[in-house]
């Protein structure tokens, strides 16, 4: 099972590689890593999506409170959360081709954010549903490029789990 890993850190040379050494060590591989600083100064927030068990995963999360630096770890995934995920892709396109994507980009709410007379490049934001989805419609044309920057999330203040209420309006 994927479970996706909140994480606090200290935000000082050598905590990622410490954290990816853990990981190694153990015969981990991290699906998907986004870091960027947090709301506090000096700290910084990692978001990562590992395969395992709960049983495996608690072992991580202990393991990962003895190394230096780490300040939380919280496993979200049945966490009522919003994540996000950031896509750019660069296609070369003729014109016929070039409509088409366009009423794709559209739909999933995607901007154009390079324009040339064969190429375009695509920026869209959202759940990494959507973001897979738009990749698989998008794999039928001529592909350059493609960079994901990973699952990013905060967990919900108000506890209400988006998933459930997808599930529970289809059913209705």
């Amino acid at each position: 099972m994927k479970h996706t890993l909140s994480v606090l850190v200290e935000n000082e040379a050598g905590v990622l590689s410490r954290i990816s050494g853990l990981f190694a060590r153990r015969s981990f591989n991290i699906d998907s890593l986004a870091v960027g600083l947090a709301e506090t100064p000096g700290i910084s927030r990692l978001t990562m999506v590992v395969n395992g068990d709960y049983r495996t995963i608690e072992q991580l999360t202990k393991q990962l409170y003895k190394l230096v630096n780490i300040i939380k770890v919280n496993d979200v995934t049945n966490v009522p959360v919003v994540e996000r995920e950031l896509l750019l892709v660069k296609l070369y396109l003729n014109s016929k081709e070039r409509s088409e994507v366009l009423e794709i980009a559209k739909i999933f709410r995607a901007h154009v954010v390079d324009l040339a007379e064969d190429s375009i490049i695509l920026e869209a934001t959202g759940d990494p549903g959507k973001m897979a989805s738009l990749q698989f419609l998008l794999t039928k044309f001529n592909i350059a490029e493609i960079a994901r920057t990973g699952k990013i999330c905060l967990t919900r203040t108000s506890q209400i789990n988006s998933e459930t209420l997808k599930i529970s309006n289809f059913s209705t």
